[in-house]
């Protein structure tokens, strides 16, 4: 039966020829089919691999890499931004992330002269409001963009110190070496924010005693009032500001009963940590590679194999797994085209960044050039809003 289901898939879907499916190079990445990757790249701190494979009709992942001055003018401070933004509900909050996060982080360093945590917050604040003004601006014509959001994940290494600053599910996992036995063990650095996690649930009960439905669990899964299992995020407009809850938002989307205060926080979970010798790289990633490998598992394939296209075998082993979950080969699975391809894996965006130890603790006043990488995808207008599927 699954052998004539993925005749039929195959039939109905597979792209034309040279529709979406290609090989090339530019200066950032390659593109072959739906993946997307940059073998190897050099960050202030060292080396760094990307990678990024698209499952949605329109990409709803978005990712970076930033290194050099993290400030305006030149002026400094010097080192590496990282950024993973998982979208839901379409690509428009994941793709504004990616376009003004990073410029509202300089931004605030220059006025302090430093990164710090309370920088980073005020960028995400303010990208949080950007997007917000977005949303008022086209709620008229085109209401659905209230129900639209993303997770958010970003590295600041700065001066031998990292920042992780996280909202939502993708996750940050440091490698580091135990001197005494020479293995390479997972360390999970971000907080995640999931109603699928009991403290995450514990945390919405206690922000809202007076509401016995905050989270529910429905269908066997854990969900912000039954709508999103994710509890801090950007935008997602429609519940954490109650005007936007309305027609003609549509109904699937809307809550019944009114609310008072935000149901949804967009104040992220912010980490710090200095760069030791031992800490050898970092995977970012958004969900859809979690969804499949453990911390252990993705950081073991790291450290086992070469630097050079890390992301893009991470990225690749996840795929096999999912393709082995639904007992068919990886080779059947690159034949589905965006869209169908959902159904069996999410968007997978993954940045590895290896901490070089003579570099990671280079000071923050050596200048170096400008480096610019985003993740790729098949190239859509980009005004164009996805067609709504379930959210995160």
């Amino acid at each position: 039966m699954l052998s004539g289901l993925m005749n039929f898939l195959r039939a109905c879907f597979q792209p034309r020829a040279n529709r979406h499916v290609h090989t090339g190079s530019d200066a950032s990445g390659r593109q072959d089919g739906l993946l997307w990757y940059k073998d190897t790249g050099q960050h202030f701190n060292g080396e760094f691999s990307m990678a990024v494979v698209q499952a949605n009709s329109l990409l709803e992942d978005q990712s970076q890499v930033e290194s050099g001055c993290l400030g305006l003018n030149d002026s400094g401070p010097y080192g590496t931004f990282v950024g993973i933004y998982d979208g839901h509900g379409g690509p428009e909050t994941s793709r504004f992330i990616n376009d003004h996060l990073f410029q509202h982080l300089k931004s605030f360093t220059s006025e302090q002269q430093t990164v710090s945590v309370e920088v980073i917050r005020k960028a995400f604040q303010a990208t949080e409001e950007g997007f917000l003004s977005i949303v008022t601006r086209r709620w008229p014509v085109q209401p659905q963009i209230a129900a639209v959001g993303s997770c958010c994940l970003v590295g600041v290494i700065c001066s031998g110190t990292l920042y992780i600053a996280n909202l939502g599910d993708s996750r940050a996992v440091l490698g580091r070496l135990v001197k005494a036995t020479g293995e390479i063990i997972a360390i999970q650095l971000s907080a995640e924010h999931n109603a699928s996690i009991e403290s995450v649930r514990q945390e919405m009960q206690s922000l809202h005693p007076d509401d016995s439905q905050i989270v529910v669990l429905k269908h066997n899964v854990w969900r912000v009032k039954g709508i999103i299992q994710i509890s801090r995020s950007i935008g997602d407009v429609y519940l954490k500001k109650a005007e936007f809850n309305r027609e003609p938002l549509y109904a699937k989307f809307r809550l019944r009963e009114p609310f008072r205060r935000p149901i949804l926080s967009s104040d992220p979970a912010i980490l710090v940590h200095q760069v030791q010798p031992q800490d050898q790289f970092i995977i970012f990633a958004s969900d859809g590679l979690w969804e499949h490998l453990s911390n252990q598992e993705a950081v073991d394939i790291v450290q086992n194999h070469p630097r050079n296209g890390i992301a893009k075998r991470l990225v690749k082993t996840a795929l096999h797994v999912a393709a082995k979950k639904r007992e068919m080969r990886y080779s059947d699975l690159k034949k589905i085209d965006r869209g169908v391809r959902r159904h069996f894996h999410d968007d997978i965006s993954v940045v590895v960044v290896f901490l070089d130890s003579d570099s990671a603790s280079r000071a923050s006043s050596v200048k170096v050039p400008n480096l610019s990488v985003k993740g790729g995808g098949i190239s859509l207008p980009r005004n164009t809003l996805a067609p709504f599927t379930t959210s995160n």
